[in-house]
């Protein structure tokens, strides 16, 4: 890779991949008929029957408990490990937590524990640690070291985090945790697709019956969930928001799972097949190289496909997005309607909009890719128009409006910006892609699906191991593009803007 790369140079690169890899793509409708299933749907959402809900209250209860217990859990052992971050073998440590989704996470969990609280808490709180403890680094690293350089000498490393390091550092961490709950409860309501009782079992359950009243119903009180965050997530109430998560989680009851399941999971469900009545060196290659061909390749060139051409088209909603959410660009009420568009878009989860998409169009990277771009591009484009805004004020008397504005001041202005967070959610959109197999789409998830589904749990984990690893070559590759941008795109962004992208 070249030492300098500019902005055209990684536009171009990006954009013409996405093309290569376009004709590979699988958009078919699936044998679907898209306009009456779509026009079903709208008939329910534009008349939302909040009657028809008969447990909506403890859905929602539960999807803010389990996110509140995960994050905290998360953000704890996140905190514990931040000091320590640069040692390699930490840092490994944390990349193979968060490489994994968290729906990954919980379907292996669930092999353990069943439908469970713990096997909630856990599958947000495992791949969160990891996260925790990446962005607690940053933040200890970038605050002023000369507090901590001032103590006497002998001053124990205790002593020091504690009083001249964290301290410094508080701030940024608390607007970040503020964030990741808000991401917690998109993964929350997520677990439930796959049993937990979430605002995703609701939703599913009601999706399948045909009651789109009621899923609209479910929708809009998620939206208004996501959307009041900053008015019920108060500081001084975090202890008791905590308390509550952990009173009402112990009360939730569970299918009993039979003895010694932790055991059978490590001593046998995990190990391979061909060496669980001892070393077979040939059986394990055979079995591996049908694993990789079979399974392992299909699944990452379709990921791949499908993560590349989401990651483009991420970047054209976000593009031509930001302007609407700038009341110099779109006018007064232009401005409200495009805030209100985009924190819709931005507060479903790529999981939850790619699941409503697949009842339209059926299982193919149509749906995923749709979903995909709409929410990331989303973020990206709220990101954006309040940078947007904030630069407003700093322009010449007679600037132009409307589109002129947007073409011809704040595009050129913010590009370096917009390039580095589409850059910032590639590993996002390929960690989101992955786990659209779900839903049926040919990604690695599917696979991975597959596999427990039939019980194969050794076949699972190398899939996963596979998936993990790609999300981090992703990341590095991502990471190394940035650096040779050379435009200090990021250090010109806002602190909290670069908090929110660091998923």
């Amino acid at each position: 890779m070249p030492e300098r790369l500019s902005r055209l140079q990684v536009t171009a690169g990006l954009f013409v991949l996405a093309l290569l890899v376009l004709p590979f793509a699988d958009l078919t409708l699936a044998g679907h008929d898209p306009r009456g299933v779509l026009w079903r749907m709208v008939q329910g959402f534009l008349a939302p029957d909040f009657t028809a809900v008969e447990h909506i209250g403890r859905a929602l209860v539960l999807t803010v408990m389990f996110a509140v217990a995960g994050v905290a859990a998360g953000g704890v052992a996140g905190l514990i490990m931040a000091p320590f971050y640069d040692h390699p073998w930490l840092r490994a440590f944390c990349i193979a937590l968060r490489s994994v989704h968290e729906l990954f996470w919980a379907l292996l969990l669930l092999q353990v524990l069943g439908v469970s609280a713990l096997t909630g808490v856990l599958a947000i709180a495992l791949p969160y640690a990891g996260i925790f403890a990446k962005v607690f680094a940053e933040h200890l690293e970038e605050a002023d070291q000369r507090p901590s350089r001032a103590l006497p000498r002998g001053t124990d490393g205790l002593s020091r985090f504690l009083y001249a390091r964290a301290p410094l550092a508080l701030a940024p961490m608390r607007i970040y945790a503020l964030y990741r709950l808000e991401c917690g409860l998109r993964s929350s309501a997520v677990l439930g697709f796959i049993g937990l009782p979430t605002l995703g079992f609701q939703l599913d359950s009601f999706f399948r019956q045909g009651e789109y009243d009621a899923a609209s119903a479910i929708m809009i009180l998620y939206v208004a969930l996501i959307a009041s965050i900053r008015l019920w997530m108060r500081w001084r109430l975090v202890p008791v928001w905590i308390l509550a998560a952990v009173v009402v989680l112990t009360t939730l009851q569970s299918p009993p799972m039979g003895q010694g399941a932790l055991w059978r999971f490590l001593s046998e469900d995990i190990v391979p097949a061909p060496l669980r009545d001892g070393w077979d060196g040939a059986a394990l290659a055979e079995w591996l190289g049908h694993i990789l061909s079979a399974e392992a390749l299909p699944g990452l060139i379709a990921t791949l496909i499908c993560a590349q051409i989401a990651l483009v088209l991420t970047g054209a909603v976000a593009f031509f997005s930001f302007g609407l959410i700038v009341p110099r660009v779109s006018g007064r009420f232009g401005a409200v309607a495009g805030h209100f568009m985009l924190v819709v878009l931005r507060s479903f989860p790529e999981y939850m909009l790619a699941y409503l998409f697949v009842q339209v169009f059926g299982p193919s990277m149509l749906p995923a890719i749709l979903a995909l771009s709409l929410h990331n591009g989303a973020i990206i484009g709220h990101l954006l128009g309040r940078q947007a805004e904030a630069l407003c004020p700093e322009l010449r008397a007679d600037a132009p409006r409307g589109v002129t504005l947007w073409a011809w001041e704040l595009m050129p202005r913010l590009y370096g910006s917009f390039l580095a967070l589409c850059l910032y959610r590639w590993e996002i959109i390929l960690r989101e892609t992955a786990v659209m197999g779900l839903l049926g789409v040919m990604t690695l998830g599917f696979y991975i699906d597959s596999a427990m589904a039939e019980l194969r749990l050794d076949r699972a984990i190398i899939l996963l191991i596979i998936a993990g690893g790609l999300t981090a070559a992703i990341d590095s590759m991502s990471r190394a593009i940035r650096r040779r941008l050379g435009t200090g795109a990021l250090r010109r962004m806002p602190q909290e803007t670069l908090l929110g992208e660091r998923a």
